[in-house]
């Protein structure tokens, strides 16, 4: 027996799997529900986790319940559907939503929470699953002070940089400032690459003069990992879903009434390569979609460059 809340966690795929997992081996009895994809699940039962059979029967066994999703239709089908959380719900519930969503979406799903009892926390992530797997992703956290405290010891499995950001809402409206960051520096580091391949200037000599000089920065060496040492699992998070939080922060930014010249234009690569059924491919590949584009290929330029 233990003293533990019981947890509940929705979506446990290249990301959510390390969460669930660091939350199991914390000693939290906890009950999952996954997707299409079985590897994840079995592996976390075999560790000791309880599969549910919906988000309703979930949320009438949990204290606490993680999401952790694509988007926010996919969150709010798990809240309002039939078999939803909102259904099943007891007084008390907390719902963690690590999902990068759509704020105007979280706090209408925080209005109807409450309404029942519950208390919404959104809690999304930054770092890839790798530090998932760790333990140590980056959390910035919306929340009421009191649910945040209540939150915390489980955030602490899975997050090594914690940042409570104010009142729920503010984690998705933060993290979706931090992606419009990162995809912001994918979109120049893709051009910067093209560009210099197409006026002679090869992808290595990019690397070695921006990554060794005080423009360089963590997402700038995951990028090139890519661009130049064609490593497709540098950084797994795919064109989809950058795409998505691009609109989401355009979106953010036209009910703010604020001129965002720099996202608008960012949100075009990304929608271009999801519009041509590409959107699997991960965010540093938007390189060798941009070099198309502009008639080279990145792989032969990276060739070229070795020599």
């Amino acid at each position: 027996m233990t003293d533990k809340p019981t947890i509940g966690f929705i979506g446990v795929g290249l990301m959510g799997h390390g969460m669930a997992r660091n939350i199991l081996q914390a000693g939290y009895p906890l009950h999952i529900k996954g997707n299409r994809n079985r590897t994840p699940v079995d592996d976390l039962v075999g560790q000791g986790a309880v599969e549910a059979e919906s988000p309703k029967a979930m949320a009438k066994a949990c204290d606490i319940i993680h999401i952790c999703l694509s988007n926010s239709p996919q969150v709010e089908e798990v809240m309002r559907g039939p078999d939803g959380i909102l259904a099943g719900m007891k007084d008390g519930l907390i719902v963690v939503d690590a999902t990068t969503a759509d704020p105007t979406s979280t706090l209408a799903l925080a209005a109807e929470l409450a309404e029942k009892g519950g208390h919404m926390v959104d809690a999304p992530l930054g770092r890839t699953p790798k530090e998932a797997e760790d333990g140590t992703l980056d959390a910035m956290v919306g929340a009421e002070d009191a649910i945040f405290e209540k939150v915390k010891p489980l955030l602490d499995c899975w997050a090594g940089n914690i940042n409570h950001v104010g009142p729920t809402g503010n984690g998705h409206k933060m993290k979706l400032l931090m992606n419009f960051i990162s995809m912001g520096y994918a979109s120049l580091y893709t051009e910067a690459v093209v560009l210099g391949a197409k006026v002679g200037i090869t992808p290595q000599q990019v690397n070695q003069v921006i990554g060794s000089s005080r423009l360089s920065n963590g997402f700038f060496e995951t990028f090139m990992r890519y661009a130049v040492g064609r490593d497709r699992d540098a950084h797994k998070f795919s064109i989809a879903n950058a795409s998505k939080d691009l609109r989401y922060v355009n979106a953010m930014a036209a009910d703010a009434g604020v001129v965002n010249v720099m996202a608008a234009a960012a949100r075009h690569y990304f929608a271009h390569v999801d519009a041509i059924g590409q959107g699997g491919d991960y965010v540093p590949m938007l390189s060798d979609h941009v070099a198309r584009l502009n008639g080279i290929d990145m792989a032969e330029e990276v060739e070229k460059g070795k020599t």
